[in-house]
């Protein structure tokens, strides 16, 4: 059985490099009515200092989406991109989902360490327990 998304989904990018990395897991999964939604959650700090500054992370962002957009330029699917915002990023990505009445959040899980999993919060992991729609994690790219 081949797995494909022939509604709207979520993909919540990172960095490029994942952004690229789950555009290209995707690719082969789309239908020509796929809709893919690549978001990224600027998360601010909730009263306090941000990360870096705003315009800097706007970017930031817009260099991930050029990436999935360079990607999936010819995948049968249509492709939108939002920059979101947010203190809790895997809640801003069910909020997104609900919004946009995603079919599934779509992702590639990272490469990481535990102790670097337990110091970011192990979003992937989150997205995984917390899910308020269908979650689909592929396989990370052997080659």
């Amino acid at each position: 059985m081949t797995l494909t998304f022939d509604g709207t989904v979520i993909v919540p990018v990172a960095d490029p490099e994942d952004g690229e990395r789950t555009a290209a897991g995707l690719k082969p999964h789309l239908e020509p009515n796929s809709t893919v939604i690549a978001v990224n959650v600027i998360e601010k700090a909730g009263g306090g200092i941000d990360k870096a500054p705003m315009e800097q992370r706007e970017e930031h962002a817009d260099d991930m989406f050029r990436r999935v957009r360079a990607t999936l330029d010819d995948a049968p699917s249509a492709l939108e991109t939002e920059t979101i915002y947010g203190t809790d990023v895997v809640e801003r990505i069910f909020e997104a989902a609900r919004e946009e009445r995603a079919d599934a959040v779509v992702f590639t899980a990272r490469e990481g360490n535990r102790l670097a999993e337990l110091l970011t919060g192990d979003v992937a992991r989150r997205l995984v327990k917390e899910g308020s729609v269908p979650v689909v994690a592929l396989p990370q790219d052997e080659s």
